[in-house]
């Protein structure tokens, strides 16, 4: 994106952005996605071009997430779910899955103050019996402290895959229907739905993907079903608030019709 375009779209959407912080807790534009999802990807080539370890990727990922939180917080977005780390993640060298399995935690303690103070509601999505027990503390602490915040849902999609999810979800199902306490007439997409790590909260409208990398990656596979795509090849390191808005607003110029028509 262009200089000049970034400073156009700053413009246009600072009216937005002032509108949203008068009112962050009832998000009724329809022309703003009420859950936006994003694939954090990019990392390692970022470090790669600049010649550094993996690891300083990641950590400059985190500082993007920082600020990501903070501008999604401010605009009114109710929910953000951000793939931190994948079921398949767990196949990349020991030294770089060591470091990203302390990133949450370092980031959770130096946020929670933070997160607490903005009302934003931390939640995890994923299995979290296969983290370490240094991350699953750090994310249980800041679930608990922030339970009863009504504010921005801050989703952590952390040793998450969507097929994973999928089969845990009917492995529930099917063991309730061979105890006789459901029916298979009874199951339907809403019924389904209870049994993901995501029941309670509405499906993304809004996909964000970084680093040029145009595919979902086995993330929220069933929750994605009618989200709005958007893709770039920033590197989610200097991905920022314009790459953000930039985002929000092609999302706002679409027409959402569900596989209907419009009367």
């Amino acid at each position: 994106m262009k200089l000049f375009e970034v400073v156009l779209l700053s413009f246009s959407l600072s009216g937005l952005l002032f509108r949203q912080r008068k009112n962050k807790q009832d998000n009724k534009d329809a022309h703003l996605p009420r859950h936006v999802a994003i694939i954090m990807d990019g990392n390692g080539r970022w470090a790669a071009r600049r010649r550094l370890p993996r690891t300083a990727g990641h950590y400059a990922g985190m500082t993007a997430l920082r600020r990501i939180v903070r501008c999604a917080s401010e605009l009114g977005i109710a929910v953000l779910t951000v793939y931190a780390f994948s079921t398949e993640n767990w196949t990349r060298p020991k030294e770089e899955v060591d470091f990203l399995m302390k990133l949450p935690q370092e980031f959770l303690e130096v946020d929670l103050p933070e997160l607490k103070r903005n009302n934003v509601r931390v939640k995890l999505s994923g299995n979290p019996g296969g983290l370490p027990s240094h991350t699953r503390e750090a994310v249980e602490t800041a679930v608990a402290e922030t339970a009863n915040n009504t504010g921005m849902v801050l989703n952590f999609a952390l040793n998450y895959g969507g097929r994973d999810e999928i089969v845990r979800a009917v492995r529930k199902i099917a063991a309730a229907v061979a105890e006789g306490t459901v029916k298979p007439e009874e199951i339907d997409e809403e019924f389904f739905n209870k049994f993901l790590y995501t029941a309670d909260l509405p499906d993304p409208d809004l996909l964000i993907r970084c680093s040029g990398e145009i595919r979902l990656s086995n993330f929220l596979l069933w929750q994605l079903a009618y989200a709005e795509l958007w893709f770039t090849d920033v590197y989610w390191p200097d991905f920022n608030k314009q790459h953000f808005m930039a985002a929000i607003e092609a999302y706002r110029k679409r027409d959402r019709r569900f596989g209907g028509v419009r009367p």
